[in-house]
């Protein structure tokens, strides 16, 4: 089993600082087999690819208030460890709704996404376009019910949204 090193980068973002370098120092003092336990003000997938570069892979989980907690795992150990079951869009539904949310300023994405979600038939699904992730929108979906999932498109300039209606 793999021991984790706690670092808490959110007093940081909440006083606008930026904690990469203390998270690469957190990284240099593990010894090997520990992985890094991350808590950030928000999904930090730039963070992904680095430590993925480094030999690491991660898994992530929402906390409250748009919060994070995100495990980095040496790879190694990983392979080793029972698969995490992720939803894929493999059986999700197309989309009957679509919003291109790219031009609006927050909150208006998330005031649109969560009106039209609420308007979806049982296991329906809507897609949205978005500048950036939206990391205060996922605690609302969840607390409704909604299962979704989205990612940056390859040139980081998009984020993709789907929902999808409980059933």
């Amino acid at each position: 089993m793999t021991e984790y090193v706690d670092v808490d980068v959110r007093p940081i973002l909440r006083a606008g600082g930026e904690p990469f370098s203390v998270i690469m120092s957190a990284l240099e003092s593990l010894e090997p087999g520990q992985g890094l336990r991350l808590y950030a003000t928000f999904k930090p997938v730039p963070l992904f690819a680095v430590m993925g570069d480094k030999g690491f892979v991660h898994s992530e989980r929402a906390l409250d208030a748009g919060e994070w907690e995100v495990l980095f795992t040496p790879a190694a150990k990983q392979q080793t460890a029972a698969p995490i079951a992720t939803p894929t869009f493999d059986n999700w539904p197309q989309p009957t709704v679509k919003l291109d949310n790219r031009d609006l300023d927050p909150p208006e994405p998330m005031v649109r996404i969560l009106a039209a979600a609420e308007k979806l038939e049982p296991g329906e699904t809507l897609s949205a376009l978005l500048r950036r992730e939206p990391v205060f929108l996922f605690p609302q979906l969840e607390k409704r019910g909604y299962h979704w999932l989205g990612g940056f498109t390859p040139d980081g300039a998009t984020y993709q949204l789907t929902v999808r209606a409980p059933s």
